[in-house]
């Protein structure tokens, strides 16, 4: 008798196996087998609520740099102060004086020949009687006559550019401009000029203002200038086309593309089967996006450079990260607030690390003596309502965030060591009191 008969024997307690059953049970063991090896595995069940989850979170975390870009457009074109505040330190800019400088006092000197005006006046002195040879004499000096009074001049204009009195100028100029640049991104301007292919900002006011301060302090040469409306080349026409279209799309979204973002993100999370995991990839999802626009920044910066002759290149960067430093303030407060929610779903959630860092806080506060008694009434009542008191100090902190006019990230982090502060706080009034017997 095999061995396998005399067990089946013993197990059974009845007559060895028959040859069928011999086959049956060695086909169980061979499907046993199979199904342990994994050849036939089960097949998973998509779940659609994780896969939705997913979707929601990827295009929330896209639409937060498009959204920031949206409204920050938004703001610059609808409201006048604002714009004023982001341009004004343009005009204090030395890159940008002096580029202001050179181009104002060429304009100057195009209409105003010193050279050939003071050759005109030593021939009217030598028709009236003066000796030639003198007269020759003056007529080398003339070249020399000039030079000074060109550096004059700029040295005139240089002082305009950088008085306050321009600054005032600057930023009431800033103020029309801004309702004409409203024109312009929505196709009615008159009064910026496009010349083929290329869009042009006229200089005339700022012409008028260097004549009447040149004639004011007695260099009234300046008034035989007439009317004159220089140009400085902006950008090409397309960019133009391109910048109001743009315009009609992101203005038109900017009150509803927030809440749409913020909205994705919200669901998103409230459909993860970890919504604590789901936060923290959220968190470092929207700051890799934040990361994205930080470098598309650059991009853009280093294109307006390169495309700008090589004088103007400095005054060109220099207004660049003037007029974007309020979008790139915005940014780095996103990206701070979206890491600091990434720490704060890991440190709530059930992973060993964050239930050990939890544990390791929660004792340590728990062996801190002073303060209330542990069993006493503050500690009594607060043991029971702990829940509540972290949901209201997390709430109150999300009130701050959301009142503050223009957080920073520096705000953001104050708020989030208050946060951690508060509710440090209602653990240690909370602690358990010391058990029964125990000295």
């Amino acid at each position: 008798m095999s061995h396998a008969d005399e067990r089946a024997k013993v197990l059974d307690g009845v007559e060895p196996l028959t040859a069928d059953d011999r086959a049956e049970l060695e086909l169980l063991r061979r499907e046993n087998s199979a199904l342990r090896s994994g050849a036939r595995r089960p097949r998973r069940r998509i779940r659609w609520r994780s896969v939705i989850a997913v979707v929601l979170l990827v295009l929330g975390c896209v639409l937060v740099p498009v959204s920031l870009v949206a409204v920050w457009t938004h703001n610059q074109v609808s409201d006048t102060d604002r714009f004023v505040e982001t341009v004004r330190p343009l005009a204090a800019d030395p890159s940008v004086q002096e580029a202001l400088t050179n181009r104002i006092t060429t304009t100057v000197f195009q209409y105003v020949d010193v050279q050939g005006l003071a050759n005109e006046a030593i021939d009217a002195l030598a028709a009236q009687g003066l000796r030639p040879e003198l007269a020759q004499r003056m007529h080398g000096l003339t070249p020399t006559l000039a030079t000074a009074v060109n550096g004059l001049v700029r040295d005139k204009v240089a002082a305009l550019v950088a008085s306050p009195q321009f600054a005032s100028a600057w930023d009431q100029a800033v103020r029309v401009a801004h309702q004409d640049m409203v024109t312009v991104l929505s196709g009615n301007s008159q009064t910026i000029v496009v010349k083929g292919d290329t869009v042009y900002l006229d200089l005339a006011p700022f012409i008028d203002a260097a004549k009447q301060r040149l004639s004011a302090d007695g260099l009234t040469i300046v008034d035989r200038i007439p009317e004159v409306h220089p140009t400085i080349a902006l950008a090409p026409a397309d960019q133009l086309v391109r910048a109001q279209t743009a315009y009609s799309m992101l203005d038109s979204l900017a009150t509803v593309l927030p809440w749409i973002t913020l909205l994705l993100l919200a669901v998103g999370v409230y459909l993860a089967r970890n919504r604590m995991r789901a936060l923290v990839g959220t968190g470092l999802g929207v700051a890799a996006a934040l990361l994205v626009l930080a470098v598309g920044l650059l991009i853009a910066r280093g294109l307006l450079v390169g495309a700008v002759p090589p004088a103007g290149a400095p005054a060109a960067a220099a207004g660049f990260d003037i007029i974007v430093r309020f979008l790139r303030d915005s940014g780095r407060a996103l990206l701070v607030l979206a890491l600091v929610v990434a720490l704060g779903g890991f440190l709530a959630g059930s992973s060993d690390t964050a239930v050990g860092i939890r544990r390791w806080f929660t004792g340590l506060l728990h062996k801190i003596r002073g303060g209330p008694s542990a069993t006493g009434p503050v500690a009594t009542w607060v043991r029971p309502h702990m829940r509540g008191l972290r949901i209201a100090a997390v709430a109150l902190a999300v009130l701050i965030f959301v009142f503050l006019d223009r957080p920073t990230g520096v705000a953001i982090l104050l708020i989030a060591t208050g946060l951690l502060v508060l509710l440090a706080a209602i653990e240690f009034l909370g602690r358990p009191g010391a058990a029964p017997g125990s000295s």
